[in-house]
């Protein structure tokens, strides 16, 4: 596949991505806001709001660790590259990947074991509405994070002074 039809796909991945935190985002806080304002009009609120609103923060959190490790902003314990030339830069950068596809791959295939899991014995999140639908972003964020840090390890293997998340550059954070 040509180079521009991989870009073309990275771009586009990043828009629906974008859109669907942005989506989850803006449905939270509707229903957050029509809920306190049921409450203050009428003294109580609908009841499947609050376990709605615990499930969009999970799919918020996890949308946002997926965001963050698109730009190389995620949490990282990155001391030793500092102190290091360039080849222990790109060991750093080689071993820290490699882990993170690790961690993040094992993440992804126990998760599908537990929507398994949760299929089979039915479970139920709220008001009758299956647990395993809603379980499902833990599986696709963990997967793309896989496969973004694999694709980093690839980069700091083949590409000299590769940089993963290039307007960093130059940054001391």
């Amino acid at each position: 596949m040509p180079k521009t039809n991989i870009q073309r796909l990275v771009r586009w991945l990043h828009h629906f991505e974008d859109l669907l935190l942005a989506a989850v985002l803006s449905v939270m806080l509707i229903l957050a806001i029509t809920d306190i304002a049921m409450r203050l009009i009428t003294g109580g609120s609908l009841i499947w709001i609050p376990p709605v609103l615990q499930v969009l923060v999970l799919w918020l959190g996890l949308l946002g660790a997926l965001l963050a490790s698109r730009s190389q902003e995620h949490i990282a314990i990155d001391v030793i590259s500092r102190f290091v030339g360039p080849l222990g830069k790109k060991v750093c950068g080689i071993s820290g990947s490699l882990f993170a596809t690790i961690i993040c791959t094992l993440v992804a295939y126990f998760s599908i074991e537990f929507i398994q899991q949760s299929i089979e014995y039915d479970d139920i999140a709220f008001a009758q509405v299956p647990a395993w639908p809603l379980q499902l972003i833990i599986p696709f964020t963990f997967s793309l994070m896989a496969l973004r840090f694999f694709l980093h390890t690839v980069g700091f293997i083949r590409i000299n002074n590769y940089q993963p998340n290039p307007a960093l550059k130059g940054e001391n954070v």
